[in-house]
């Protein structure tokens, strides 16, 4: 009996280390993406939920390739079909750096606040904000059903990040797009708008408040309002967090 011993364990081994993560992967399920939704703190399942794991970077190989195409095409088609006006990964299951933002003119949402281009972001760092912070009332694709919630956000950021192809991006995003931009590095950073605000309401109260100019919209926050990116570190990949 003995001397089967060992190379049971090592076959055992051997087989649960092939075992491959799939929310770590390029691959398409068969299935389909559905979007993954929030769960609150303390609540069963929270631990496995991809918005609240670690996104990994995208490797060099996997650049420019096919996989990686296609799950960025998949990610824009379901943000299409949800009227969103930004996506990322983790969103759909992937624990991967990985968002969208995008606010065309005609969005029947967020038509106010202007044109947002289609930008892809590929292992994303924030490397300067500034120092006026400005309102926001989000909702969110992964947040069906909840309460639009107040928080802050930088009124503008500078970022660095990787294209499809591999190369490197630089640039500075203000107004609406800096908003869509921080949301969506929320999620990577693990998490969403419900984590941190503490003024919620439901859109159809919400709504007519913004209109009547009762509550603010989109305008200077102070310190005293939770900052949507709490945490963030200038200049540091969201792996060393």
């Amino acid at each position: 009996m003995k001397k089967y011993t060992i190379p049971t364990i090592v076959l055992l081994f051997s087989l649960f280390a092939c075992t491959e993560d799939e929310s770590l992967t390029l691959n398409i399920p068969e299935s389909g993406f559905e979007v993954v939704q929030h769960i609150p703190k303390d609540e069963v399942g929270r631990d496995q939920n991809p918005l609240y794991l670690t996104p990994r970077k995208i490797r060099d190989g996997e650049f420019n390739t096919e996989a990686l195409n296609t799950l960025i095409d998949s990610m824009y088609a379901i943000m299409q079909q949800k009227e969103g006006v930004g996506i990322a990964a983790n969103q759909i299951g992937k624990r991967l750096q990985i968002f969208i933002i995008e606010a065309e003119s005609d969005n029947p949402r967020y038509k106010v606040l202007g044109e947002v281009h289609h930008q892809v972001f590929i292992n994303p760092r924030i490397t300067k904000v500034s120092e006026n912070r400005k309102n926001f009332w989000h909702g969110c694709l992964s947040a069906e059903g909840e309460k639009r919630g107040n928080v802050a956000t930088f009124e503008w950021i500078e970022y660095e990040c990787q294209d499809q192809t591999g190369a490197i991006q630089k640039g500075r995003l203000d107004g609406f797009s800096a908003v869509i931009f921080q949301h969506e590095y929320r999620h990577l950073m693990n998490g969403t708008y419900l984590d941190h605000a503490q003024h919620l309401l439901a859109k159809e109260e919400l709504d007519p408040k913004l209109a009547s100019g009762e509550l603010p919209f989109f305008e200077a926050a102070s310190d005293t309002l939770p900052l949507l990116i709490e945490g963030v570190q200038l200049g540091k990949g969201l792996e060393e967090y």
